[in-house]
């Protein structure tokens, strides 16, 4: 890059120079790597299983196959199954051939009759921008000149109950005002407490996940910038009345507490989502970077694969750091295929992988800090960093590693878990960091890969470990990113002509889209479920098509062709300056959307976080010295967590007779304010190792039954 870069330490990176990780402890991981699984027949890679000698010299491991008992086939089946699995093969070709064509006539469309003129100048003037402030100006100009600005200012539409929504903001106003001219003319504190909670049930009854459809993404996909003005006058108006609350001192600070223990159980939690995608996740940094620089960077983060690196970095670093950090001479430090051709090949046709695992080690653990664990990070930034991992076997469930479900275990073993693709890199083992420092392998020695190839967003996970339900994913992935398609717009991004009012290349262009691209999902999904498809290296590789890969807001980076061609390849400053403008552009006219949510979001971890630690530590379990409390921002009491020791060999039950389990079940606080045994909240993640398949199918949460059964399950 330019020589601008070129200062401080290294390129003006932070830690540039530092060599986190010890020798020892990559020897640690290698003698790991090299050790017997707990499994008495195991391949020794995953790419050739059939030709790697296993524990028993002179036997071999034969392919996986699944047994006449397993799945009581008879001979209908295998004499279907192959002419069944070509003609479905043959026919989602065909549909795939139909999609390109039908999404080429729209991109014509809406590049040569809709953006043209006036419309088309301002579109390129949006796109030349360089920050977020003025990326909003001249979507502002756009929205104006397509009359956009009009829309907001009618309250009616069909998608959100306006009038609800409007008596609510009328009735916060004059409550609020009550409370302010009783405070104003001195009244005595019964009267003013009395008006106060008149506010605080109003409130009670309004701070709600997508309350009266306010956070429903059509109100934000009908205009560049903004929504309705009575949505925004609400969102302003709850933010205010929740502050007049928090700073209120007639309101003792139990009930303050409970209040908005139950505002944060009812409104849920932000998470960011970073996709897998090889080196195409690199338009994540920009992503990152614009949230931060814009105070919208929730404080939970997951990533998988590529995702899961810059997930990494985010999630060990505080934000000064990450502002030093998310530039282009970040790509001097991005060096894992910097291999020779012939270094790859020769390790390739020895392991059948094409990069080496310990190499990997040394070079992912500077974005990690070295051996950090994920407890040591949560104390660290606050941030609550989770990685996918999909078990090596294909009968085992995934694994979402954090701080609750993996205190202990190191992250950068579970960055390269989540990135051994097969053919590329060959399933790793977890370590994790024992009391004394030292490190050793996690979960019996089981080996771990890709979690793209099931949970690339683990939605369910997320939800169900920290009540997250408004997800916002950054994909990238480019085997799914020519099926992501908007027929009514997206966030920030409105249909481009009829004044973004009607669909995407007209009604029937985008009702044949719709049609061709529900085909291709159910004849994938009759592959899987009838099992025609072979299982190469013992993976059902059909997850990777039929997962949910966008959430609540789905940022979608621009690519270029080149980024196939470099999709595994190191990028240069030049190119990785470009991936991230191009992040930040596609994060843009997400920017309002999640600023709204954030807004009322960060107000009640605020108020849960003032005057209270975290205290998950048993009394006689020393601190270890190596553990870095330091925290960035004065932002200790909010996100600071203990020290928590390793649990005895044996059960939970004996543990919980001793005097450790009454430290811990004296009271547990993290981020989110609630409390809980640690044990029973322990016992309860152990329960949502599963799947995130088909998460957005289904009946609405306010239709489906709390718990649906397995076919096969006795209820009652």
């Amino acid at each position: 890059m330019t020589s601008s870069y070129v200062d401080g330490d290294g390129y003006g990176l932070p830690d540039f120079h530092t060599r986190f990780i010890k020798d020892e402890e990559l020897e640690q991981f290698e003698n790991a790597l090299s050790a017997p699984e707990a499994s008495p027949l195991v391949a020794i890679n995953d790419w050739r299983p059939i030709h790697q000698r296993v524990r028993k010299p002179g036997t071999r491991r034969k392919a996986p196959a699944r047994s006449v008992d397993e799945t009581r086939e008879g001979y209908v089946y295998t004499l279907l199954k192959w002419p069944l699995l070509a003609i479905v093969l043959a026919w989602i070709v065909v549909l795939g051939f139909f999609y390109i064509l039908i999404r080429l006539y729209i991109y014509l469309y809406e590049h040569f009759v809709t953006w043209r003129g006036r419309r088309q100048t301002l579109r390129r003037e949006m796109r030349a921008t360089t920050n977020y402030e003025e990326w909003k100006d001249a979507a502002k100009k756009l929205d104006v000149y397509l009359r956009n600005d009009r829309w907001k200012e009618v309250d009616e539409y069909a998608y959100y109950d306006y009038g609800t929504v409007n008596k609510i903001t009328t009735q916060l106003k004059k409550l609020r005002a009550k409370v302010e001219q009783a405070k104003a003319r001195g009244n005595d504190g019964s009267r003013i407490s009395s008006a106060l909670e008149d506010l605080r049930v109003l409130l009670e009854g309004c701070v709600k996940n997508n309350f009266g459809g306010v956070e429903n993404p059509r109100l934000y996909s009908e205009t560049y910038f903004g929504t309705k003005d009575l949505v925004q006058e609400f969102i302003d108006e709850v933010h205010t009345s929740l502050q007049l609350v928090l700073d209120d001192k007639h309101m003792s600070k139990e009930d303050k507490e409970t209040f908005f223990k139950q505002l944060e159980t009812n409104f849920g939690r932000t998470a960011l989502c970073l996709s897998g995608g090889a080196t195409f996740s690199y338009y994540h940094f920009g992503v990152v970077k614009a949230l931060l620089d814009n105070d919208t960077l929730p404080d939970i983060i997951s990533g998988t694969s590529g995702g899961a690196l810059v997930a990494a970095l985010v999630g060990t670093r505080t934000n000064e750091e990450l502002k030093q950090l998310l530039v282009p001479s970040l790509a001097h430090k991005i060096n894992a295929c910097e291999d020779s051709f012939q270094t790859w090949v020769k390790r390739w046709w020895r392991t059948g992988a094409r990069f080496d695992a310990v190499d990997w080690a040394e070079k992912c653990s500077w974005f990690c800090r070295g051996s950090t664990t994920f407890l040591e990070a949560y104390q660290r930034t606050g941030r609550i960093l989770n990685v996918s991992c999909v078990p090596s076997d294909p009968h085992s469930p995934t694994i979402l590693a954090n701080y609750l479900t993996s205190p202990h275990c190191v992250i950068w073993s579970a960055v390269i878990a989540s990135a051994a693709v097969p053919g590329i890199l060959n399933p790793v083992v977890l370590m994790m960091k024992k009391p004394n420092g030292t490190l050793a392998p996690y979960s019996f020695g089981h080996k771990w890969k890709d979690g793209s190839l099931r949970t690339d967003i683990p939605l369910k996970a997320l939800d169900v470990h920290f009540n997250v339900n408004f997800p916002i994913v950054s994909q990238v992935n480019p085997h799914i990113s020519l099926f992501f398609f908007s027929s009514r717009g997206s966030v920030g991004r409105p249909v481009t002509h009829r004044k973004g009012r009607g669909w995407r290349g007209g009604f029937l262009g985008s009702a044949i889209e719709q049609y061709i691209k529900l085909d291709l999902n159910k004849w994938l999904k009759v592959l899987r479920h009838l099992e025609l498809l072979p299982r190469p290296l013992g993976q059902d590789w059909s997850e990777i098509w039929l997962q949910r890969f966008s959430g609540t807001v789905t940022i979608w980076p621009k690519s270029v062709p080149s980024d196939l061609y470099n999709i595994l390849t190191d990028p240069t400053p030049e190119r990785l300056d470009r991936m991230i403008k191009e992040g930040q552009h596609s994060a843009f006219p997400k920017i309002q959307f999640i600023k709204n949510r954030m807004k009322l979001e960060m107000i009640i971890s605020q108020a849960l976080s003032r005057d209270s630690r975290v205290t998950v530590r048993n009394i006689n379990a020393p601190l270890p010295p190596e553990i870095d409390t330091s925290v960035n921002d004065g932002q200790l009491d909010r996100h600071a967590v203990d020290y928590v020791p390793e649990i005895p060999e044996g059960n939970l039950d004996w543990y919980a007779g001793t005097n450790g389990l009454k430290t811990f079940q004296s009271g547990v606080r993290r981020s989110s304010g609630r409390r809980d045994s640690v044990f029973e909240e322990l016992r309860r993640q152990s329960a949502v190792f599963f799947d995130d398949d088909e998460y957005d199918t289904g009946p609405s949460e306010d239709e489906k039954p709390l718990y649906e059964p397995h076919e096969g399950t006795r209820v009652g």
